[in-house]
This record gives structure tokens, sequence and C-alpha cells, in this order.
């Protein structure tokens, strides 16, 4: 199984209208993927807004590429979210989960 991480500060009044993103529209789309197995939102308040990671669990780098393209290391990262963050990582750091 392959986790794929993002980290992203997004503006204070916009979080929660992130992670409503998130649960109503990004993750439904990818858990119609074939080989997409889960995915989880981690938060914490910073001193440049709200920090997140998301982590996405994939059962190949097969499957991500599916979602992300040929480049599974660039971002996804749709304008409508780009206008709710500070700052966002323009590519992804893949790890190999091995327990």
């Amino acid at each position: 199984m392959i986790s794929r991480h993002w980290h992203a500060i997004a503006k204070r009044d916009r979080a929660a209208d992130y992670v409503r993103h998130l649960q109503k529209e990004t993750f439904p789309a990818i858990g119609r993927i074939p080989g997409f197995v889960s995915a989880s939102i981690q938060r914490r308040d910073g001193a440049r807004g709200v920090e997140l990671i998301i982590i996405t669990n994939w059962e190949s780098m097969d499957a991500i590429r599916k979602f992300a393209g040929i480049d599974p290391e660039i971002a996804v990262v749709p304008s409508v979210v780009q206008a709710m963050m500070v700052d966002f990582d323009g590519r992804v750091r893949h790890y190999e989960v091995v327990s």
C-alpha cells in the first residue's frame, strides 16, 4: 500500500469550508477510483492559519496515477481550493506502508 501526503495552510475562516469540500467532493470522487483505500484529514492551529495534512492510501502507484496523472507527485489542487489557502505544497510525498 502507498500513502500519499499533502500539506497546506488554510485561511482561518476557510478551513471548515475546505474540510467540507474534501468530505463532500474530493473523497467521494476518489472513492470511485479503483485502488483507492482510505483518506484522512489532520489539522492543527498554527501561526499563519490552520495547518492541514491530507493523507490518502492507495493499493499502488498505478492507482494514484488514475487520480493524479502521469506525474503522481504533482499535487491536485483545484482553483476553488487554492482560494482557501494561505500556502500549499505543489508536490506530494508518497510512502510505502510497511506496517
